[in-house]
């Protein structure tokens, strides 16, 4: 039976269903970019994905790790109020410690562990087998309630004062020393490591604490990569490489207090303690430096705003997402300080100009100009005493892309990026970013522009603020 509708009759899906903003990036004509085969843009490589794709934040993930140090102290709290404390002058002893080490705590962006004496003495507990020669009997449970009840004790007065929220710190303490006391405490009652002793029994320890800093790490990542939406390798790979400093020392202190208190009791403790509290002192001094090293930096950047060859805040965006992209990259912490102070002071060779350029968008000046610039912003930086892996950058940022060194072609393209982006108006997230796309290989690194977009997948693409 032939169909009575004539054939000119439109059908009823012809017509295209709406779609995002994001969802129709990128246009028709520049689907097909990158071509299948290029050799200077991987295959693997896609656009930037919708927001909804990564979701940073979420509260399921981020309340992971507190909620099973919530499950785990629990019954353990339950298990030692029921049996009652075993030694209680040892638990003691140790809660002190911990105490102590909370009420010494730092404070900071860049501190990585924030109450060291407390982390030694929470490890000395959970790995302690003996107190004098005479054979120790309290247990994961009560290792875990002792650790947790005098953490909150000794971070009472930080919150009172204002000091930020201390759960995921305090629950990433309580499964670290829940592994530790898991992997040492059965044992240890039950006589397996009576026999054991001089280098055997040290090789022991340190094999724990190494299982110990591995755990720590994981758990330091995974609330960050939920948070950020950063990849989770190169934030373990991070946490890692911090642990070398600080966390190395904390862990050697923790096995030294479990061995010397096994020897000599618990006079051992407050020796022990002496080096650490020093060591932390001195840390703090050098945090100061640092802090002070890089405010002094930050008001050599905005030399060029207030002189009026950038527009207001320049510097700064350009040296916030030049971090972003280099830790989606997963540049080492020491490489991104390097990457932050030369993105801060990558515009500083304007200042050599007579004739300032428009709105200080050096990425259209021709490329002959751009080294001129670069190199005598090179020569700036060297003069200021900064380090001078900083002015390496700033000096070889307008250099062809394959002679640069990574932080140049971050800065580089991030630069040409907040430039395009502030120029193009509403939309000009995309409008630059199809720029940087379209730009050949000698431009801009294919890598650092996949990272950009990467990032700027994860926020909002839109045009940058003028200050």
């Amino acid at each position: 039976m032939t169909s009575l509708r004539p054939r000119s009759w439109p059908r009823l899906r012809s017509r295209p269903r709406p779609r995002s903003r994001l969802q129709s990036w990128p246009p028709p004509r520049l689907r097909s970019w990158p071509p299948p085969r290029s050799r200077f843009w991987p295959r693997s490589r896609s656009w930037p994905r919708s927001r909804s794709r990564s979701r940073p934040g979420s509260p399921l993930v981020l309340g992971l790790v507190p909620g099973c140090a919530g499950l785990l102290a629990l019954p353990c709290l339950v298990s030692v109020l029921w049996s009652g404390p075993a030694e209680r002058p040892v638990a003691l002893a140790f809660g002190a410690l911990v105490v102590l080490g909370e009420l010494t705590r730092r404070s900071g962006a860049e501190v990585r562990e924030a109450a060291p004496l407390a982390a030694a003495g929470a490890l000395a507990y959970a790995l302690l087998g003996d107190v004098a020669g005479r054979p120790t009997h309290h247990g994961v449970a009560q290792t875990v309630t002792v650790v947790l009840a005098a953490s909150l004790l000794g971070s009472v007065p930080y919150v009172a004062r204002g000091g930020g929220p201390v759960l995921e710190h305090l629950a990433r303490r309580v499964l670290t020393v829940a592994f530790a006391a898991v992997c040492f405490q059965p044992l240890s009652n039950q006589g397996v490591f009576r026999d054991w002793s001089g280098p055997a029994y040290a090789l022991l320890l340190i094999a724990l604490l190494a299982l110990t800093t591995l755990c720590d790490a994981v758990l330091a990542a995974a609330p960050e990569h939920a948070r950020t939406g950063w990849p989770f390798g190169p934030l373990l790979r991070e946490e890692l490489r911090g642990m070398v400093g600080i966390t190395s020392a904390v862990c050697a202190t923790g096995v030294v207090m479990a061995l010397a208190v096994a020897v000599a009791g618990l006079w051992a403790l407050p020796v022990f303690c002496v080096p650490l509290l020093l060591t932390q002192l001195s840390y703090r001094r050098y945090a100061a430096v640092r802090a002070t090293y890089r405010q002094t930096i930050a008001s050599l950047a905005r030399a060029t705003e207030i002189a009026g060859y950038t527009p207001a805040g320049h510097a700064r965006r350009v040296a916030e997402l030049s971090g972003a992209v280099g830790r989606d990259l997963g540049l080492s912490a020491a490489e991104l300080s390097v990457l932050e102070y030369a993105a801060l002071m990558h515009d500083i060779g304007q200042l050599s100009l007579v004739d300032p350029v428009p709105d200080g968008a050096t990425a259209a000046l021709p490329a002959a100009e751009q080294r001129r610039i670069a190199l005598l912003g090179g020569a700036v930086v060297r003069q200021t005493g900064v380090d001078a892996a900083v002015a390496v950058v700033v000096e070889r940022q307008a250099d062809p892309c394959r002679e640069q060194p990574v932080a140049a072609r971050i800065v580089r393209a991030v630069n040409a990026y907040e430039e395009k982006a502030r120029d193009a108006g509403p939309g000009g997230g995309l409008t630059a970013l199809e720029q940087l796309r379209l730009a050949t290989a000698g431009d801009y690194a294919p890598d650092v522009v996949e990272a950009l977009a990467r990032v700027l997948s994860r926020g909002s693409l839109t045009t940058p603020a003028a200050g």
